[in-house]
């Protein structure tokens, strides 16, 4: 067997079936294309996931692909084991309707035996025990005896998620010798009690239909769909047990180490966070490549909770300043042979990667201040034990390490609920793996649209014409077909040809009319199927609206230009954006709508006010200069030879719409455009926001918007004169006047404030006790904001020379507390803190502090009376204690 790279099998992979007539397809994005039931890709038919369902056809029968994906419902097993990761390559032939089962299996043994040199007596397969076709295809044509083919049940060898295609698979085992086996008679691929048999490939075949009463039912146009795992299939051929340790990956997990510190195993804590973080890094690398933003929900918590576990491992190691954008350079030498892009798009992701790891250092430093007050928290109620599902939260939510936690409680002399933390934790895991169980790695909503899979896709005329007569090809009501429709009724309307913008590409749908003979329909929504169908949503105005009726279909003329000059704007805006900032600045997100547009760009720090006011200037420039807008479609290829710009992330076809701005602009896209920059008429940009680490937005006005906005403004500007008594232009002297006065009164009412605290606190020394030798006042103080205490505290113990201060307001419902002693009684054991901790008690709250000065707080004023008695107790007991050492 000869020892391959990981680079060398996945070129063999995809040479080998370019021979069987396969199509080669780049990797598609970790980002599922226009997919919303999807989180992330997870598995290589991901990409064809409408073909398989039927939705669309197919440009290619055979397609071959080298797919990234990531998967995370297991992710806390990664760095435990050898083979558990959150990101891999997965090596697919597929097939739609096109070869079956017999060529499946003939071209996996020819690639394993005979590409891949595998030994024939090493490999086993596996069937489901009910295909007896693939049994017999294994047997009688590749030859493999009986005994190495192994009939297993549903659970292991049928592939479904539900409602949809589905069908038995085979899968491939590679036997890696009797001495890693178990010594069992029976041991076989399956073993639960050894890892001698490798799983190296699974072959799916697509022969089914599931209902929704679970039924099978034949299907038509059967499919392939086979995944080897590039990571385990290497780690075989160059003969090594774990994935972390083939060429592809083990120089990252060396970099990981060497900036660590630590020596690969020798230490088997250690070891398991260099995986960890050798794997994420890996997986975090390309979920920011594909355009992913660290967030707090969806694919940007993923990339999020990646990021922050290898943080915390690094922390393990010793590791404490941010590093890991050092080894997202190692993961891009390493993977450039199959990702070369990944080269020019190097400096943003270590960008991105440096600012949320500086990031999670700081909500590090947070967690610590969480996990001390849950410590309070607990001493205060004499406990000695923290509760796992509280440490959990700690975890889950800031990402606070377990093993951390439990050291700084060690610390205090406390102890963990590690029973309680597991069971959380298992109760977490257990949501995402039902969670995946429904989903499945297709996500939800698989079904077809009942009745509309045998339409043709419609006919979209909406670029050349605003209104167009078609006919009526299905009507849905309430999800299902319906052959009429009256006056009142929610519907969906399928037409033949249509000239409604359906949403995408963050233009928003047209709105607009059809109309019939007998009756009306209002479009509120308009959206594309993935079968090229375009779906019409809205209400029946009157009358009544049938399949085969005859419309006409009318597109809200007004709202469209509007919403097309929003659109042109965002391809002026994104030019001058990389104009001034810099070519890092990509379109990250956008949203085009008749009355607005919101534009997210990658870039690491807000824009300056002269950078926002060049960028306006440069868009009207463009506008004023009145620069023909046109489109044409052309090949991919083509287009990018000319510079088109094309959103990371988005998927497009071999043949794409590219849409010119005179010489300024040049963008891949499917929306609808003004014919000329000057019908915007002027650009305006009304706020630049953050949205994310590394993602800023503006929101922008266009055309009659604009106007409206300035004007808005001016009307503004005006009266904000009016009431200050003088015109515009003078309007910044005469409020600089106004805020110097502001800031003379604020210093003067400062200083009657400081003068009548003190007249409060020489009244209130004036009424000190006397306790334990020691000058004590104890007493609740009105008419005071919590900033007045610490003040008034200071005075009053200055004017006892020697003695205590314990004072109580009430603020906004809420107890405030203070406890002071001078310098002198400290020294000899009196301790402010001790004193408010047990005084807040009483009033529901708590608190703590320095022996000479400290602050407590509670929610129940009724008790403030027993609050000032403990104080004075607790005060008492204090100087005894003293008194009576002394």
């Amino acid at each position: 067997m000869e020892r391959w790279s990981a680079d060398r099998l996945r070129e063999e992979f995809l040479r080998f079936f370019e021979e069987k007539g396969h199509k080669r397809l780049p990797s598609a994005s970790l980002v599922p294309h226009g997919d919303p039931t999807l989180l992330l890709t997870a598995a290589g038919m991901v990409p064809f996931k409408p073909y398989f369902l039927g939705k669309a056809v197919p440009e290619y029968p055979r397609v071959t692909t080298c797919q990234r994906c990531v998967r995370t419902p297991d992710i806390d097993q990664v760095g435990l084991t050898d083979r558990h990761n959150t990101f891999f390559e997965m090596l697919g032939n597929f097939s739609f309707g096109d070869y079956f089962k017999r060529d499946a299996i003939v071209w996996a043994w020819e690639f394993v035996v005979e590409r891949m040199g595998i030994p024939r007596e090493r490999v086993w397969v596996s069937v489901y025990h009910e295909d007896d076709e693939a049994a017999k295809i294994w047997q009688d044509e590749v030859g493999i005896p009986q005994e190495r083919i192994v009939r297993m049940g549903k659970a292991d060898n049928f592939w479904e998620i539900g409602v949809g295609p589905c069908g038995p698979c085979s899968e491939i085992h590679i036997d890696r010798g009797l001495e890693r086996g178990c010594g069992h008679d029976d041991c076989r691929p399956g073993c639960p009690r050894c890892e001698r048999f490798v799983e190296i490939w699974n072959l799916v075949f697509i022969q089914f239909f599931k209902d929704e009463e679970g039924r099978y039912h034949p299907l038509e146009r059967k499919g392939i769909d086979t995944g080897m795992g590039l990571e385990r299939a290497a780690a075989l051929l160059q003969g090594v047990d774990s994935n972390f340790e083939i060429d592809l990956v083990r120089p990252v997990l060396d970099e990981v180490a060497k900036r660590a510190g630590v020596a690969y195993k020798q230490n088997s804590k250690a070891d398991v966070s260099l995986r960890v973080i050798t794997d994420h890094m890996r997986a975090v690398t390309f979920l920011v490549f594909d355009g992913v933003m660290p967030g707090n929900e969806g694919r940007g918590y993923v990339l999020r909770r990646l990021l922050r576990r290898a943080v915390r491992h690094a922390r393990l190691l010793g590791v404490e300043g941010p590093f890991l954008g050092e080894i997202v350079g190692t993961v891009v030498r390493q993977m450039k042979a199959g990702y070369p892009e990944l080269i020019e798009r190097e400096e943003y992701i270590r960008k991105v990667v440096d600012l949320e790891e500086q990031r999670f250092h700081q909500t590090l430093d947070q967690g610590l201040a969480i996990l001390e007050q849950i410590i309070r928290d607990v001493e205060r109620r004499g406990e000695r034990v923290l509760a796992g599902s509280d440490l959990f939260r700690l975890y889950d939510t800031y990402g606070f390490p377990l093993e951390l936690s439990r050291e700084i409680a060690a610390e205090r002399g406390l102890e963990v609920d590690e029973a309680g933390f597991a069971e959380a934790m298992a109760g977490q895991r257990e949501r995402a793996r039902a969670a995946r169980d429904e989903d499945g790695y297709l996500g939800r909503d698989q079904k077809m649209t009942s009745g509309l899979e045998h339409l043709p896709g419609t006919d979209f005329v909406g670029y050349e014409q605003l209104e167009t007569a078609a006919r009526v090809l299905a009507i849905l009501s309430g999800g299902s077909p319906v052959s009429e429709v009256g006056r009142g009724q929610d519907v969906e309307v399928v037409l033949d040809r249509t000239p409604f913008y359906p949403e995408g590409g963050g233009q928003v749908p047209d709105t607009g009319t059809i109309t019939g003979a007998d009756g009306q329909l209002e479009v509120k929504d308009v959206q594309r199927t993935g079968g090229g169908l375009v779906i019409h949503r809205g209400r029946m105005l009157s009358g009544r609206l049938a399949v085969g009726d005859a419309v006409l279909a009318s597109v809200d003329a007004e709202a469209r230009l509007a919403t097309q000059r929003h659109h042109t704007a965002t391809h002026l805006l994104h030019a001058a954006l990389q104009e001034i900032l810099g070519s890092h600045a990509n379109q990250a997100g956008s949203l085009v709508a008749p009355s607005r547009l919101r534009f997210d760009f990658t870039h690491f720090a807000p824009v300056e006010p002269e950078q926002l006011a060049a960028l306006e200037r440069r868009v009207n420039q463009t506008i004023m200069a009145d620069l023909p807008v046109s489109w044409t479609e052309m090949p991919l290829e083509e287009a990018r030879r000319m510079g088109a710009k094309a959103l990371f992330g988005e998927k497009y076809g071999d043949v794409v719409r590219v849409v010119r701005i005179g010489d300024y602009s040049l963008e891949l896209c499917g929306g609808t455009h003004v014919r000329r920059s000057g019908e915007l008429g002027m650009f305006k940009i009304v706020a630049e926001t953050g949205v994310a680490a590394g993602v800023r937005r503006i929101e922008a006005v266009a055309g009659e918007p604009a106007w409206e906005y300035v004007a808005a403004q001016d009307r503004l500007v005006r009266e904000m004169a009016g009431r200050l008594r003088t015109v515009p232009q003078e309007m910044p002297k005469h409020l600089d006047g106004v805020l110097a006065d502001v800031r003379r009164l604020e210093k003067e009412r400062e200083s009657l404030r400081t003068q009548l605290l003190a007249v409060r606190a020489e009244s209130l020394a004036a009424r000190a006790e006397t306790v334990g030798g020691a000058r004590v006042v104890v007493t609740r103080v009105d008419n005071v904001g919590p900033d007045d205490l610490p003040v008034l505290g200071d005075q009053l113990r200055d004017r006892l020379g020697s003695g205590v201060v314990v004072l109580a307001a009430i603020v906004q419902g809420k107890v405030n507390l203070l406890a002071m002693a001078t310098k002198d009684l400290v020294a000899e054991g009196v301790h402010a803190g001790r004193i408010v901790r047990e005084a807040a008690e009483a009033v529901g709250g708590g608190g703590g502090g320095q022996p000479h000065l400290a602050r407590a707080g509670g929610r129940s004023p009724e008790g403030l009376p027993e609050a000032l008695e403990r104080a004075r107790h607790v005060i008492g007991e204090q100087l005894a204690a003293t008194r009576k050492s002394g």
